[in-house]
């Protein structure tokens, strides 16, 4: 026996009594992430199950809570989290849950409808989720402007509160009636019809009236292998979106010290301040770690005779790896020096050498790597890496000094 889906004819309907033909446990190997739990299966149900880029409803199934809703051949299975007795049971939806699913669908059936007969683009696939949904456009990149208009023209259907539809009838029947996307599937189809834009075959639910949606919001458009993918979010989505957005800007306009619509040049403006100081930091770090080295090398003791190896160890906090490695090069700079430097933040590790020290630098770095993992190379005079663990930068330092 099939189940008889009531939100087919009635999505707003949010209570109902139902026959209950079997429940039975289900299955750990099912992997629902629900457990314990049970399936059942109605004569008759308002929760509607996964499907066509649309999420299941929640609800009650008497105590029951429904935790999710699978199509299951003809008949729709209810995960629940106990056993539910034989009989006839009272059933409800979760409301809001409905009704957001309800904004966001009917949304995207506007808008791709908008997108299709405006701009020629179509609809490939539908993802409803839990903070933004898509669909994925076939065709032409959608310019910013494209993407502007067909939310003005969405917005504009929605503004007109043009009544929505459920029709039945044959692929035949709807063929020459204008029907946005064809279906192979035989009997009787169930059509969504916003009047005057958009006839499309669908068992999803769906809103009255396209003013119950509020307003659409497009939050974005990018490339998914040969479409395009436009993020987008409907009534009470929309509506808290657009308040977290001004929030946002209000914040954003209050450190910058502008007016909301001052806020793009404010932006520029710190972009340019920070690209110049950052060129300036750059140029001056060579001159630091310069200075630095000098510093480094006075403080340290001399080599114990003409020719012997002088190595300066040092674990530095918080350093730049540029700085790192200008400063590695500085000290490498006096004769049979060898400089071995770690970050204890960062975990940059750098090893250093005059030429006349004649070790391996890079050799030393493997070495040191395959007792505390980390990535990175170079030369016989010059290596550098990261290693995986941060905490490990000072142990780094103590090995690489027996080793030497």
């Amino acid at each position: 026996m099939a189940t008889h889906r009531l939100y087919y004819d009635d999505s707003f309907q949010d209570n109902f009594s139902a026959q209950v033909l079997s429940c039975e446990p289900m299955a750990e190997a099912e992997d629902t992430g629900f457990a314990p739990h049970w399936g059942v299966i109605l004569d008759q149900t308002l929760l509607y199950p996964t499907s066509g880029g649309q999420p299941n409803d929640l609800g009650k199934l008497g105590d029951a809570n429904v935790l999710d809703v699978r199509d299951h051949e003809d008949r729709i299975l209810h995960v629940v989290d106990r056993p539910v007795a034989p009989g006839r049971i009272d059933g409800c939806i979760h409301w809001p849950r409905r009704f957001d699913h309800m904004q966001q669908h009917t949304g995207q059936h506007l808008l791709s409808a908008v997108f299709q007969e405006r701009f020629g683009l179509l609809t490939t696939s539908f993802h409803l989720g839990e903070t933004v949904s898509t669909i994925d456009l076939q065709g032409p990149q959608p310019s910013p402007l494209i993407l502007e208009g067909a939310a003005r023209a969405a917005n504009a259907v929605i503004f007109e509160d043009r009544e929505i539809t459920v029709r039945y009838g044959t692929a035949e029947e709807f063929a020459g009636q204008g029907v946005r996307k064809q279906v192979d599937r035989k009997g009787v189809l169930r059509v969504i019809e916003i009047t005057g834009i958009d006839l499309q075959p669908c068992g999803g639910t769906h809103l009255r009236h396209t003013g119950q949606l509020g307003f659409i919001l497009i939050r974005g458009c990018t490339k998914i292998r040969q479409d395009w993918r436009v993020e987008f979010v409907c009534g009470g989505r929309a509506e808290s979106v657009a308040r977290k957005d001004a929030d946002l800007i209000a914040q954003i306009s209050a450190q910058l010290k502008c007016a909301p619509q001052d806020l793009q040049s404010a932006v520029e403006r710190v972009q340019r301040e920070r690209e110049a100081l950052a060129k300036r930091v750059k140029s001056l770090l060579p001159k630091v770690a310069e200075s630095d080295a000098a510093a480094l090398l006075a403080a340290s003791s001399a080599a114990p005779h003409p020719g012997d190896i002088r190595i300066v160890a040092e674990l530095l906090e918080g350093a730049e790896p540029d700085y790192l490695q200008d400063l590695g090069s500085s000290l490498a700079k006096t004769e049979n020096v060898i400089a071995l430097l770690a970050d204890r933040q960062t975990g940059h590790v750098v090893f250093a050498q005059h030429p006349k020290a004649a070790k391996d630098m890079n050799s030393l770095l493997k070495k040191v790597f395959q007792q505390f993992p980390g990535k990175g190379g170079g030369t016989k005079d010059f290596a550098r890496g990261a290693l995986a663990a941060v905490e490990n930068a000072a142990p780094v330092i103590g090995l690489a000094k027996d080793r030497l």
